[in-house]
Formats: C-alpha cells, structure tokens, sequence
C-alpha cells in the first residue's frame, strides 16, 4: 500500500508541474474520480433457488490444516450463496458446521489421527493451536454430534474425484476407508454418494469444483508413490475421464434443466506449501562444510570412476557431485531416483538441490534435525539425504502439469457442452503467484502468513482467498447465465475479509 501511496504522490506533483496554467478548480476536477453508473441487478437466465455445491476442501472452506466453523461461514459456496440470497431468488444453504473454531475431529471422545486442530500464526509462522492454548480441544464427533441434512455443501476435504461416486465413502462401519468428514453428512443413509445427496435435492443450479486431489495427493507426498495421480484413462471411478463424465452425466440426467459452474484444477506446485522453503537453506561455517565435504569424497570419488567408465556423462557427473562451503545458503541433499543407478558401484542417488527443485513446507522443520539423535553429525539435509517424499523434482513436476492440462480440458469439454459456466482456477492462481491481484489497493498474493491469499497450511485459502475465488465464479456465471454481479457492483469486498483467525477463536 505504501508504494500504491508513493506513487499516487509522485503523479500528483508531475501533474501539478505540467500543470501550471491550469486552474485550482480544473486540479480539483482531476483529482476526483469519475462516478460510474452501476447497473441494475440481474440475474439473467440463472435460477439459483436451490444451490448445491459440491467438491472437496476447496468447497468446504477447509483453512489453516483444518476444517472449523469460521472458515466454513466464509467458504466460497456460502460467500456466493448470500449474493444469490440477497439479489437473486437464492434459498437457504445450509453447510455441516463443525461445532467450534478449534478444528479436528472426534470419534466417540477420541481424537481421529490425522485430523487435529487448526494452525495459527506463534508470531513467526504458523504453529498447532494447541501449542498456544493448551486447553483448546476439540467438540465435533463423528459419533455423537453429527448435523442434521441436507446439506447444500458438499464439499468433502480429502476427496478426490471418484470418491463422489463411491457408495459407502460416508458409511463410519467402513473406517478406515470411509471419510470422516462425510460421514458426519450422510445421516439416515450411510451408503449414499456424494453425487446422490446432490442429486436427492434437484437443485436448480450446481457448483462443481474437484479433481485438485487428483493431482494433489501426489504433490504433497513429494511423488514418492504413496498417492499416485489419478490416470487419465479407465472405468468410472477408476481413470479421471469417465469418472468426471459420470459425474457432469449424473447431475444432467437425473436433475433437469439445471444450471451450474465448474471449475478446473489450479496448478498446485505454485502453493506456498512448494514455494516457501528454499533449495539452499543450509547454513554452515568452514569447519563444518570442510568436514561435511570430507565425509562426501568417497561418494564423489566413485562419480569420476562411473564418468571413467562411460556410466554417467560428464553432465550428470557434475549434477551428482555434492560440495559445501562456508555460507548461510548451502543446498540440501536429496535422492532423485531419476538419476542413473549406480547400485553396482555402491553409490546412491544423491544430489545437491537446485532452484529447480520444490521442497514440501514441513521440510521447514525437518531440514537440520537428527536422523540419529545419538550423532551429532546425522543432520537430515546435509549428511543425510532428503528421501523422496520432501522434494518435488522437475520431472515429477512434469507429471503433475501433464495430468493437470489433461483433466482441465475434460473438465473444460464438460462445461461447453453442457453449457455451464467454467472458473478458471488455474490462471486465477497463476495470476495470483506471478504478479498479485490488486483489490481496493490490497495486493493478494501468494506468499505465507503475508500474501493474504493462503492459509497456513499453505495449501488452502484464506476466507479473503475463498471470497476472491467467489467473486471469480460470480464473473463466470454473469458470462455463461447473463447475470451482472460485476457490472451492478455486486462482487463482495474482497479486502473485508480475514487472512487470519486469532488463537483465541474458540467457540
């Protein structure tokens, strides 16, 4: 804002110096701005009497590494569903709250693995809720304090594309497959699909937003094989091309005439979660870089007797040969298992990072830590390489942006001939991680804690995120439907909402 503020100075006194003949009023003229007349509202052919929104976190407003009732009030379905509510016909929309702002889940009193409460900002990054408030502990169980549907939010964190098809996702007998977030959704009929509590609705209008998880899961396991990306090919819910159809096909053939928006997949290696922690973190001063180098020449010595013997190229050579030296910037070890084996020869796979390489953010506190606490010189990141799973490297980046332009032109092909509007997910989120998207002098962008964009998972949005990705699909739909949310001035105020929720939001 303040280089906003500099500048708007530097033009005024330009213009008050080419100015001179001019008089106060005609200065003072310039310096106001021109009212525009806004339109009257419309909704155009739009019928948004019953919204139903279905996805994944994305849709259910999942924020800061946790699903809890604030985040959900500003989630992108309930942010446009009080637009529709207020100028359109739009009805209630109800969404499964959790019972509290603490996060994380419950079953029967114990705390699920893997679902506990939400990050805050410790005032140097972000920190588990409990490790400010101790007491803060989560109320929303599964089992005993489930919401009652339906829900107009279906939006299910966690799900990739053909769990929406899947009978029996929210169904607790079938733990661990099941969803916890779903089942806290399906009520008096355990086995329904996602797509099925939709369609038991008939709503007049949709909103389609997943396949991010498809492609995610894979990303944030750091490619190592775990969560692999959805294939293109093969059956309804196996391969993402028939499921996606199944799903579009589902809505149209058992809900007529209704309307909707889709959106595509953003692409998921410009999140801070890949962006934040840098290739070369690693500070150290002579005596340690020159004994850390000493404890790599034999490793460095066998690259010269692979390059001697026509194993590797003079190139992969150089690529593989790991030195240290005194300085705050050192780059991390890791295996690349692309690189040649050389098993034969005794030696790893290991390299230095480059800039190319995308470390995952829990890398942050992992890199410099103790593989072996009982030696010293076991520093995860320097003596010990980083496995697969903390680092993307440029060909599993491939993979990812092969599989990403595949699904968004399936998803692109659904809307057009179904004439639904389509979000643009992914230039949203290029825009935002490339240059920013300036709002009432604010700056979105997608830098950690400061961006205003993501969340401190730095995977999900912010409510200012979800409201921004809101406007979008507004402007999506005046497009396809002939509303004029933009035009009458009725996009919500971005820069009104949170970026953060203090530790103290509790209940």
């Amino acid at each position: 804002m303040k280089k906003i503020k500099y500048i708007l100075l530097s033009l005024l006194t330009v213009g008050f110096m080419s100015c001179e003949n001019d008089t106060l009023e005609d200065l003072r003229n310039r310096g106001q701005e021109e009212s525009v007349e806004l339109e009257i509202f419309t909704q155009g052919s739009a019928d948004f009497s019953t919204f139903v929104s279905i996805g994944n976190s994305l849709t259910a407003g999942f924020s800061d590494g946790a699903l809890y009732k604030i985040a959900q009030e500003n989630s992108t379905p309930a942010i446009m569903a009080q637009q529709f509510a207020a100028l359109g016909n739009g009805g209630a929309f109800t969404q499964p709250l959790m019972n509290d702002n603490i996060g994380g889940l419950l079953a029967g009193g114990t705390q699920i693995d893997g679902f506990g409460p939400r990050l805050v900002f410790d005032g140097s990054g972000p920190a588990p809720l409990q490790s400010l408030v101790p007491s803060a502990v989560p109320t929303t169980d599964i089992v005993l304090n489930p919401p009652t549907g339906p829900f107009n939010n279906l939006g299910v964190p966690g799900a990739k594309s053909f769990h929406l098809l899947a009978s029996g996702y929210g169904n607790i007998a079938a733990l661990p497959n099941a969803n916890p977030y779903f089942i806290r959704m399906t009520g008096a009929t355990p086995d329904a699909s996602v797509i099925e509590l939709a369609i038991a609705q008939q709503p007049s209008f949709i909103s389609l937003w997943i396949g991010n998880n498809d492609v995610l899961g894979y990303a944030l396991s750091g490619g190592d094989g775990t969560d692999p990306i959805t294939p293109i090919a093969g059956a309804a819910g196996v391969g993402f091309e028939a499921t996606y159809q199944a799903l579009v096909g589902s809505l149209t053939g058992n809900i007529p005439g209704v309307q909707g928006i889709l959106g595509n997949i953003p692409n998921v290696t410009s999140i801070p979660h890949f962006t934040t922690v840098p290739h070369n973190p690693v500070p150290l001063d002579a005596a340690t870089a020159s004994a850390v180098n000493q404890a790599y020449a034999e490793y460095n010595g066998g690259l010269q007797l692979a390059l001697a013997n026509s194993l590797i190229d003079a190139e992969e050579a150089d690529a593989r040969t790991i030195s240290f030296e005194a300085s705050s910037s050192n780059a991390v070890v890791i295996v690349d298992e692309d690189l040649t084996d050389l098993s034969g020869l005794g030696l790893p796979n290991f390299r230095q990072a480059t800039e190319e390489d995308l470390l995952v953010l829990p890398a942050s506190s992992f890199i410099g830590t103790l593989a072996d606490p009982q030696n010293p010189l076991s520093v995860n990141g320097v003596a010990v390489a980083l496995s697969d799973k903390w680092v993307l490297t440029p060909e599993e980046q491939n993979e990812i942006e092969v599989a990403t332009i595949a699904f968004n032109n399936i998803i692109e092909t659904a809307a057009s001939a179904n004439g639904f509007a389509l979000f643009d997910a992914n230039a949203l989120l290029d825009q935002v991680a490339s240059t920013g998207v300036e709002i009432n002098e604010l700056i979105i962008s997608s830098d950690l804690v400061t961006g205003g964009a993501f969340s401190l998972d730095g995977v999900h949005p912010t409510s200012r995120g979800y409201a921004l990705v809101a406007n979008e699909m507004l402007k999506a739909i005046d497009a396809t439907y002939g509303s004029n949310f933009e035009a009458s001035g009725n996009l919500v105020d971005v820069s009104t909402y949170n970026t953060n929720y203090s530790p103290a939001l509790l209940q």
